[in-house]
């Protein structure tokens, strides 16, 4: 019983604050990322440091409102002198970006400095780093107690601004889903359609703020721009959607948030330190991680999905274009093709070529005998498609794209890997078949038996 009240004491209260602050960032995140401003997340993050140290100085007090005051007023003035800057100094967003919160964040490091001189209870490694390992909470060891709400509104209050800050955030973005939605994609559009897309984006540069100043606490102010931007930037690699990416970013960072907490203290065990580490640099050391294991593996925009796209793509074109040159020698009376033969006609690396002919030969589509390739019946079938593809661009070149005939094979090379289902249904309507060469465009037995006998 003693080890669950610790963890309740010591651990959950922290958890929480992480787990809440890091959603709200992620959901805001998500759209900083699809409005491809990210450094804008960056900036904010720095720029509304002078603005808590400045409340927190005038009101000598550390109520959330006053505190978050200061922050929206300085997220407010860096994103206006971020834009000052860009239009009428004709700066680019980035540089400007950059010129604006370096400055801000120079300016709340020496209010901090002046705060220090003037003995004021205020944590600059809390403000800078983060510091959960502060949060804890003793609630009743009576379970008849435990469930009252004097209990829960006894929680630390970085629990309740976390969670308040990420119920807002939830709010905001069901209420003005539609409007958010048009606004990213489409301001202009949004504009012409009645939404005043620069007023969302300054409500959305404030909720930014308010998710930062929420997770001081959590991660500081220098590593909240990896818990605004990583699940989000993750997510987006993950999905097309934008409910989706909400969903997704939200999930991602609930992992990273107890897995982070969580790793702080089981890896440095696992490695044999003496002591855990900064919990909030084990979150954002999980964050990045996880977004570079969804570069690699996404299956979609994965970079090691791309490449077998790409391998894929690759093998297929070798296909096509070793059944369409066998395709073309039986044309002149060759029913044997040389294996070297093929590799010299069709290009590309002697690997993809030598894989294109094996995976064909297991396919039953070319016979390979002696050094030599052929055709089977159901090859032959599949080498018609390819060249009647290949001859009805062509005569689309010529006729419609105007092109010389000495120019067209080329190019028609490269097409005949596309459908030319449209091409069909006009060309061989009325004419006699033929490309503008005068060869026969080939029709198609779709009633084949796909036998490999070879002739």
């Amino acid at each position: 019983m003693d080890r669950y009240y610790e963890y309740i004491s010591l651990d959950l209260p922290a958890i929480l604050t992480a787990l809440f602050a890091s959603i709200a960032c992620a959901l805001l995140g998500s759209f900083l990322v699809l409005r491809r401003q990210s450094l804008m997340g960056d900036a904010i993050s720095h720029a509304v440091l002078p603005g808590i140290v400045g409340a927190f100085l005038v009101s000598s007090s550390r109520n959330g409102f006053v505190v978050f005051l200061g922050a929206a007023a300085a997220a407010v003035l860096a994103v206006l002198l971020v834009e000052f800057i860009h239009k009428l100094g004709k700066v680019e967003i980035g540089a400007a970006m950059g010129v604006v919160f370096s400055s801000f964040f120079a300016g709340g490091v020496l209010l901090i400095e002046r705060a220090a001189a003037r003995s004021v209870d205020l944590d600059a490694d809390c403000l800078l780093h983060g510091q959960l390992e502060s949060i804890f909470w003793f609630p009743p060891r009576n379970a008849g107690e435990f469930f009252t709400l004097a209990t829960f509104s006894a929680l630390p209050p970085e629990v309740m601004t976390s969670f308040t800050v990420m119920l807002a955030v939830t709010i905001l973005i069901i209420v003005l889903y539609k409007e958010l939605q048009l606004a990213t994609f489409d301001p202009a559009h949004a504009t012409a359609l009645g939404f005043r897309a620069p007023l969302l984006h300054y409500l959305l540069m404030i909720f930014v703020a308010a998710a930062v100043v929420a997770s001081f606490e959590a991660v500081g102010s220098i590593l909240v721009i990896g818990m605004l931007i990583c699940p989000a930037a993750a997510a987006r690699m993950l999905t097309d959607r934008l409910r989706s990416q909400l969903i997704v970013s939200g999930v991602l960072a609930s992992f990273i948030a107890a897995g982070g907490y969580a790793s702080a203290t089981i890896v440095p065990w696992l490695a044999g330190w003496p002591h855990s580490v900064n919990a909030a640099g084990a979150m954002i050391s999980l964050a990045g991680l996880t977004l570079g294991a969804v570069i690699l593996i996404a299956p979609r925009h994965g970079i090691i999905s791309r490449r077998l796209r790409q391998v894929f793509l690759a093998l297929r074109i070798a296909e096509e274009d070793i059944l369409g040159y066998l395709y073309r020698k039986q044309e002149h009376g060759e029913q044997r093709v040389g294996i070297a033969e093929i590799g010299c006609a069709v290009g590309g690396s002697a690997y993809c070529c030598r894989l294109a002919i094996s995976l064909l030969s297991a396919g039953g589509k070319i016979l390979l005998r002696s050094g030599t390739a052929a055709l089977t019946d159901r090859g032959r079938n599949a080498a018609a498609a390819i060249i009647r593809n290949h001859r009805l661009w062509e005569e689309y070149l010529v006729e419609d794209a105007g092109l010389q005939l000495r120019e067209v094979h080329t190019i028609a090379d490269q097409l005949e890997h596309l459908p030319a289902t449209g091409l069909e249904e006009h060309y061989m309507s009325h004419t006699a078949h033929r490309d503008p060469h005068g060869r026969p465009i080939p029709e198609l037995d779709n009633n084949k038996p796909a036998s490999t006998n070879v002739k």
